[in-house]
């Protein structure tokens, strides 16, 4: 009954075809379009926050991943390098080799810190056929990143700021409660860094948390231990959504440094962060939380216009064209019911008939009004959705 990928098909969000590959999910027009308006929300939400955006290639040297680590700890889960050349090119598992390079390409000095560099970025997991399922387990996927570089007396702070702003987002998509996990070293895995960073980091990151949160070995990044947000989908199963972690080995491996005050090189704490994971998983929850009846904001359709007959074509034409500045569709084929029935999701249905308009909004029928009064309506609701997520409000997630 949840199931995203039942529910995307159903609503025309997403599809996939053999000639692209398993996990290669492509995203159609209904999806696109409320995935766009997330992620210039969040964009927009990180700017407010003092990130700054970048774009990195989608891939790199062999060499990159082996200074990072991640060639040594993740290779089984990458794609195979290109040769290229001299060169070894590998598609990316993760963009924090790219940022650290970003955060190298210049002299840096303590007052630009915390510098707070943000990406939606592709990245790609060799992921094996039997564990690949809809847009929650996929191959290719865009990833809600950034990485905060800081001085270590800062990264406490930063991470307790991270957490408030994937409150904010979690509230604004309409999530519902998340829980937090400390990840941490376990035993028969390597990890990069020395016992002194890793305690430093573990530190830390309890001091961003309340006390009594769940702590669970063997689940930290090869280079830190994180805070994994966890989230139940309306079938009871857990996934990791968000996270942030700290780290102290790539700063230590790409040799970073920022100039102190007192004028002596010093390596900077890099903090990783993604306030709502991938793309991917994101829509693969939220399709499932709201079973496909997104909130206005994002609503593929914000207005389906339904004229009642022929007669009324043109006014409906005429409807959309004033609501121009909303997502509308007009529909015409079919009787008015299977219109109406298929449009369910849509947050208001605009039924156009020889006399009046009625304005129906998904939780119930509105009165008969004019074209002006009913699209005044729809604006203002989508004004307080969008001023509520730009103040912050309903924030339900509490650590």
């Amino acid at each position: 009954m949840h199931d995203h990928r039942r529910l995307g098909r159903e609503l025309d969000l997403f599809g996939s075809d053999p000639l692209i590959g398993a996990g290669l999910p492509f995203w159609l027009p209904a999806g696109a379009a409320a995935r766009h308006e997330v992620e210039s929300y969040l964009y927009e939400l990180e700017r407010r926050a003092g990130y700054r955006h970048v774009y990195s290639p989608a891939l790199g040297k062999r060499r990159m991943y082996e200074l990072s680590g991640h060639w040594r700890n993740f290779a089984d889960d990458m794609f195979p390098p290109m040769r290229v050349g001299d060169d070894e090119l590998v598609l990316r598992p993760s963009l924090c080799p790219h940022h650290a390079l970003i955060f190298r390409s210049r002299g840096r000095s303590y007052r630009e810190l915390p510098l707070r560099v943000a990406e939606l970025g592709p990245m790609f997991r060799a992921e094996r056929s039997g564990v690949l399922g809809g847009l929650s387990r996929v191959r290719s996927m865009q990833l809600n990143d950034a990485h905060i570089f800081c001085a270590e007396d800062q990264a406490s702070a930063e991470v307790a700021g991270v957490l408030a702003l994937m409150r904010q987002a979690h509230a604004a998509l309409g999530m519902g409660d998340v829980s937090y996990q400390l990840s941490l070293r376990g035993p028969g895995k390597k990890y990069g860094g020395d016992d002194e960073s890793w305690a430093r980091a573990e530190s830390l990151l309890r001091a961003a948390l309340p006390a009594g949160v769940k702590e669970v070995a063997g689940e930290a990044a090869f280079y830190g231990p994180k805070i994994d947000v966890q989230v139940l989908d309306p079938s009871g199963r857990e996934w990791t959504l968000a996270t942030v972690q700290i780290d102290y080995h790539q700063p230590e491996q790409f040799e970073l440094e920022f100039t102190g005050a007192d004028g002596r090189k010093s390596r900077p704490v890099m903090v990783h962060r993604s306030l709502v994971g991938s793309m991917e998983r994101l829509f693969g929850h939220l399709i499932e939380v709201h079973q496909g009846a997104f909130p206005v904001w994002y609503a593929p359709v914000q207005v389906a216009i339904l004229p009642v007959g022929p007669d009324q074509d043109e006014a409906a034409r005429e409807f959309a064209s004033a609501a121009a500045d909303l997502r509308v569709e007009v529909h015409y084929d079919g009787s008015l019911g299977s219109r109406i029935r298929k449009n369910r999701k849509c947050p208001y249905i605009v039924v156009i008939g020889a006399r009046d308009i009625s304005l129906r909004h998904r939780s119930g029928e509105q009165e008969p009004m004019s074209r002006a009064a009913a699209i005044a309506l729809i604006r203002a609701a989508a004004r307080k959705e969008r001023e509520e997520r730009q103040a912050g409000a309903e924030v339900r997630a509490n650590p």
